[in-house]
């Protein structure tokens, strides 16, 4: 995956990891169109990892065909389930520069990948998040979903200070580096990952870049509300605690630098194809 150009100056690659549980039904139309779309306008080495996390359908057996059909793309597999496990696992064993997780449902549009990454190859921020929040996002979802995001994300507020807007949309990326520094103070395995992740950046000044997507909710997602919502209360709560004892300050965070001269430059568009929010504690 870490590729050189002609001249001999290395690329800077990415991973992008999707987590599946009993998705055989959608799994390869889905890894056939993000490996499509990222073979035909991305413009570095990139790799696809299915991360099945303990499924009991057919999902191990549709991922590994897909690693013998398509070049680009791998399959792990783990005995025990949780989102937030398969990414962990996976993001800390990765080579490449950059490491990424998008939903199977593909629910957020494919065009917002590069300016989602680019600012992590260019060594410019830290982690980068799509925002369904942000003001030039287009989303397609019902009034229920819609408020509990709001919600959630005005107590994160209100709680631990967040100033990122979006925490749990399934479009993420961050630095290899930085993640392998963040990831054992990262105790949730399931869908508190990702806001415990933000959070511990935030904590540690690292820079945060978002980027406004196009969303359409899923109407086959089975995600628990209910249970998802009172498991991200009780996160929400460990973190608060942690935060006044002072366990979430990290002192081996690497800190950003540009990208060096010996290695590809990023592509002007990349930085201009939307209007990004960032910030930095």
């Amino acid at each position: 995956m870490n590729e050189t150009n002609a001249g001999g100056v290395r690329r800077r690659s990415v991973e992008i990891v999707v987590p599946v549980y009993n998705e055989a039904h959608v799994l390869a139309d889905s890894i056939g169109r993000l490996h499509s779309y990222l073979e035909e306008s991305f413009p570095f080495p990139f790799r696809i990892t299915i991360a099945d996390n303990a499924s009991t359908d057919a999902t191990w057996t549709v991922a590994t065909g897909l690693t013998l059909r398509l070049p680009h793309v791998h399959a792990r597999r783990l005995e025990h389930k949780g989102r937030g496990r398969a990414l962990k696992h996976v993001w800390s064993r990765s080579t490449a520069d950059v490491v990424a997780h998008m939903d199977v449902d593909l629910s957020t549009g494919l065009e917002g990948f590069l300016p989602l990454v680019a600012p992590l190859l260019s060594g410019h921020s830290d982690l980068a998040i799509g925002s369904r929040l942000h003001r030039q996002s287009a989303v397609v979802r019902g009034p229920k979903r819609e408020f509990i995001s709001r919600s959630y994300n005005l107590l994160l507020k209100a709680g631990l200070g967040a100033r990122f807007s979006d925490a749990q949309c399934g479009f993420k990326a961050v630095r290899t580096e930085v993640f392998r520094a963040l990831a054992p103070h990262i105790e949730d395995t399931a869908w508190f990952f990702d806001t415990e992740l933000l959070v511990l950046a935030q904590r540690n000044g690292l820079r945060v870049h978002e980027v406004p997507v196009g969303w359409a909710d899923d109407p086959d997602s089975r995600v628990d509300i209910v249970r998802t919502a009172v498991d991200d209360l009780k996160g929400m709560g460990r973190m608060f605690r942690a935060t006044v004892a002072g366990r979430t300050r990290i002192h081996a965070v690497p800190r950003r630098t540009t990208v060096p001269q010996n290695v590809t430059a990023l592509p002007t568009a990349a930085a201009t194809a939307v209007e990004p929010m960032e910030y930095a504690s």
